[in-house]
């Protein structure tokens, strides 16, 4: 494909019309303070600011740890399998509008069930929204359940039992939350019985926590896609390891920049990740605290990186699908669609239909 014809002043088009896969999204992080206010008034609670202005404001991290502190307290406002469908009913109509065709859902049940939610009104909700999704929107999304890192090993197998009952209603496992103090390995035991379960899987590693934690993600945990994995490139090995094994990284600009991993958008090493050869995807995370949905975060750091190009943006919207936990068949008709939107129609606006 001949990216060279194609003029750079439409490349802010293309990445916003271009067909794509969101892989790094993390539900809860979606839920806008809008929503937040809304779903505090139905359920009769009070939040500790009395403004969207001031939740707003609060939004100003200076680590992981800050943001988990107000992404906790956010998330208190979902009590009911409505407050769960809505929140991922708004999040999907965002990415339908974002031209995603695909999209890997995070959700963390344990901060619900630690607050007495019932694991079936968390799911319930979400899966509700996914099958609504699948048919206005034509929009294909999976679940992906993820292990709050800084509880236990023995928290992580009950959410798990939890969870089995519902085993038809998400595709894999993940690890998220702060990286500092709580390695891959303190799971490894968990993910060996998911792997067994037949579950898909991936672990947060090497966004605070350094290049050593992907090495121990991908041995210990046996990850099949890395979630951030932008230190790997303090160890050449791995980068070697990565680009062999064609291990993706699910990376989030600007949760990167917000989070301080990076100190601006134009020190970010997602150029480098793509020249090195590293399967790199780009996501927007938790969206309503950084700052931008998925485009945003394509065009924000397109804009600021002038060697990222027409042809790493194919490159990236192609990373999305292949890195994805669809069937090789469904894979293979995206990246066709791909193909040709940017052979015949990426000067004008994406009629590309999903799968």
């Amino acid at each position: 494909m001949n990216f060279d014809s194609i003029p750079r002043e439409e490349l802010p088009g293309i990445l916003c019309r271009m067909p794509k896969a969101e892989l790094h999204i993390h539900i809860e992080g979606s839920l806008e303070p809008e929503l937040i206010f809304e779903l505090a008034t139905r359920n009769r609670l009070r939040l500790p600011y009395p403004t969207m202005e001031e939740l707003r404001a609060a939004y100003a991290f200076t680590d992981l740890q800050s943001f988990l502190d107000i992404y906790y307290a956010g998330a208190g406002v979902l009590q009911t399998e409505d407050d769960f469908f809505a929140m991922a009913w708004a999040y999907l109509k965002r990415a339908k509008a974002d031209n995603v065709v695909h999209a890997e859902i995070f959700f963390d049940p344990q901060t619900h069930t630690a607050r007495g939610i019932p694991f079936a009104t968390v799911i319930n909700g979400l899966d509700r929204a996914i099958r609504r999704g699948r048919e206005e929107l034509g929009l294909s999304a999976s679940l992906i359940l993820c292990f709050l890192r800084h509880l236990s090993e023995k928290d992580a197998f009950a959410v798990l039992e939890d969870a089995l009952p519902f085993r038809d209603r998400f595709i894999g496992v993940g690890l998220d939350s702060g990286e500092r103090g709580n390695p891959p390995e303190k799971f490894a035991r968990v993910f060996a019985r998911c792997r067994q379960l037949g579950l898909r899987l991936v672990a947060h590693a090497g966004e605070e926590g350094s290049a050593e934690y992907i090495s121990h993600a991908l041995d210990l945990l046996q990850a099949e896609r890395i979630d951030h994995g932008v230190h790997c490139l303090d160890d050449p090995q791995l980068v070697a390891r990565l680009v062999q094994q064609q291990v993706p990284l699910t990376v989030c600009p600007l949760s990167n920049v917000k989070l301080c991993v990076f100190p601006s958008l134009s020190a970010h090493n997602i150029a480098k990740l793509l020249a090195a050869g590293i399967v790199a995807t780009i996501n927007s995370d938790d969206p309503a605290y950084f700052g931008g949905y998925l485009n945003e975060n394509y065009t924000a750091t397109f804009a600021a990186l002038p060697e990222l190009g027409v042809k790493e943006a194919y490159q990236l919207a192609r990373n999305s699908f292949r890195a994805s936990f669809a069937d090789e068949n469904t894979k293979e008709g995206w990246i066709r669609e791909l193909d040709e939107f940017f052979a015949h129609r990426h000067a004008q606006p994406s009629t590309v239909s999903a799968h």
